[in-house]
């Protein structure tokens, strides 16, 4: 089990608190998950297909799985994963997304159980799942190694992991600090700390340390010129995902 000590940073948390009005506003501080989330969509649901062998022409093809949105801020992964048919929980340390992904969720007549809490306090409450997202959260916790070993513990034997964050060069500081929050001024200053970005070594090293197997990497790579985002199998240059299991 994991410690109950929590890996939330506080001052991470209330960055995102102080946007939480803002989740659902395509044009608002959010504007990068936004324009990311049709791909983060493509691989989340790809992956799920392959490794539980389900059909995604079909009808909810993820009826019966569990799954967990860790850091789900305004619901923008929860509510397509609840959609396909998924149980879904979606749970974070701030306290204002809640709210804000309560209503959105009602608003669209779906069912998800949304929670203010941490990663630590779902498995002192024994709760266990098929699937753990962890998008765009590991580069905002106090101790990445201690948070991925956590999010293992929630996970069913065989259980899948899909995590995303971004990688630690000088390529991502120009990219989602110079160009994201000094230039293009899509998030706040101050959103991301270069310091806490992970390389894809280091993220690997986590999740075979907290007893995961690496299944698949891929990069999620920005065009500026048609304006768009695509999964990239080469270019994992600054945003990145990663699928892995429960041995």
């Amino acid at each position: 089990m994991a410690p109950e000590t929590s890996t939330v940073d506080p001052a991470e948390v209330a960055k995102f608190e102080a946007m939480a009005a803002e989740w659902w506003d395509p044009q608002g501080k959010f504007k990068p998950l936004h324009m990311m989330n049709p791909v983060r969509l493509d691989y989340i649901t790809r992956q799920i297909a392959a490794e539980f062998g389900r059909d995604l022409t079909g009808p909810k093809p993820f009826a019966g799985l569990r799954l967990l949105d860790i850091g789900c801020g305004g619901g923008l992964l929860s509510e397509p994963m609840a959609r396909l048919g998924a149980d879904v929980v979606g749970a974070d340390a701030a306290a204002r997304n809640i709210p804000v992904a309560q209503i959105h969720a009602e608003e669209q007549g779906l069912n998800i159980d949304y929670r203010h809490t941490t990663a630590e306090a779902l498995v002192v409450g024994g709760e266990a799942f098929d699937i753990v997202l962890a998008m765009e959260i590991v580069e905002h916790v106090a101790d990445p190694a201690s948070f991925i070993a956590t999010c293992q513990d929630l996970l069913k034997p065989g259980g899948l992991m899909i995590a995303s964050t971004i990688n630690r060069n000088a390529k991502s500081f120009i990219a989602a600090i110079v160009g994201a929050e000094w230039v293009m001024r899509w998030l706040p200053k101050g959103t991301h700390d270069w310091a806490k970005f992970i390389t894809p070594d280091e993220l690997y090293a986590h999740l075979e340390g907290a007893g995961l197997a690496p299944l698949d990497k891929k990069g999620f790579a920005f065009n500026p010129v048609s304006w768009q985002w695509s999964i990239s199998d080469r270019d994992l240059s600054v945003n990145y995902v990663t699928a892995s299991i429960r041995r």
